[in-house]
C-alpha cells in the first residue's frame, strides 16, 4: 500500500491514473456514442435499447442497480482523472515558475493547450446533460422512460444544438490529444508506431466527433422526428 501512495504521489504514477482513467472513459465514450445512434433505428429500438441498460444483471440485481453501480465506477474515473489532471498541472506550474529553462517541445500542440479549458467545457456539458437528459429536470417537455422523445425534443432547439457540438468539439481535441498521449505513458512510445500514433489518434478522435453529431444533426434537419 505505501508503494502505491509512493507512485501515486510521484508524476509518473499520476500519468498512469489519467492514463488507465482515460481508457475507462474512452471505451465508456464509444458504447455513449454507439448507443446514440440507435436512435436512427426510431423510438422501439432506441427505448427497448434504454430499457436493456436499466434491465442489466436483473433479476439477480435489484432494477437499475448495475447501472448506477456502471455510473459510480464512472464517476470515480472522472474524478481521479480530473485530479490527476490538476496536481499535474499544479506541479508543471511550480516548476516552470522556478526558472529552469526548458527548450519547448513540438509536441506541445495546440490540443495540448486547450486540454485544461476543454476538461472544464466538459465537466459543465456533464453536468448540464446529467440534468437535461437523465434526470429530466431541466427538459422542456421530459417524459420519464421515453429516451426517444425526451433525445428528440432536446435537439430541435438550435441553442441546444450548438451548445452540444461545442462540447463535442472540445471533446475532439481532449480525446485527440490523450489518446495520443496515453500510447506514451503506456510505453508504447517506439520508433515503429511513432509515425503512425497521430494519425490513429486523429482518425479515431474525429470518428467519435462525426458519431455524436450524426443523431442531432438530423434531429435538427427534421429527418428523425
Amino acid at each position: 500500500m505505501r508503494r502505491v501512495a509512493k507512485l501515486y504521489r510521484s508524476s509518473v504514477g499520476k500519468k498512469i491514473l489519467m492514463a488507465c482513467t482515460g481508457l475507462i472513459l474512452f471505451l465508456f465514450i464509444v458504447g455513449h456514442m454507439v448507443g446514440n445512434l440507435k436512435v436512427l433505428s426510431g423510438p422501439e429500438a432506441f427505448n427497448h435499447y434504454a430499457e436493456f441498460l436499466r434491465e442489466i444483471g436483473y433479476p439477480l440485481l435489484p432494477h437499475q442497480s448495475f447501472l448506477w453501480m456502471f455510473r459510480a465506477v464512472l464517476l470515480a474515473a472522472v474524478v481521479v482523472h480530473a485530479t490527476s489532471a490538476l496536481l499535474l498541472w499544479r506541479s508543471s506550474r511550480a516548476a516552470r515558475s522556478e526558472g529552469y529553462g526548458k527548450k519547448k517541445d513540438i509536441s506541445f500542440t495546440y490540443a495540448s493547450r486547450t486540454m485544461r479549458w476543454g476538461g472544464v467545457i466538459l465537466a459543465l456539458f456533464i453536468v448540464y446533460h446529467l440534468l437535461h437528459l437523465t434526470v429530466g429536470s431541466i427538459h422542456p417537455d421530459f417524459i420519464p422512460g421515453d429516451v426517444y422523445h425526451n433525445y428528440v425534443v432536446a435537439f430541435q432547439s438550435p441553442l441546444i444544438f450548438g451548445f452540444y457540438v461545442v462540447a463535442q468539439a472540445a471533446l475532439c481535441f481532449h480525446l485527440y490529444h490523450g489518446l495520443w498521449s496515453v500510447t506514451q505513458t503506456l510505453g508504447a512510445s517506439h520508433p515503429k508506431y511513432n509515425p503512425i500514433r497521430r494519425p490513429v489518434a486523429v482518425v479515431l478522435s474525429l470518428g467519435i466527433f462525426v458519431g455524436f453529431l450524426i443523431p442531432p444533426v438530423l434531429v435538427l434537419a427534421g429527418v428523425v422526428s
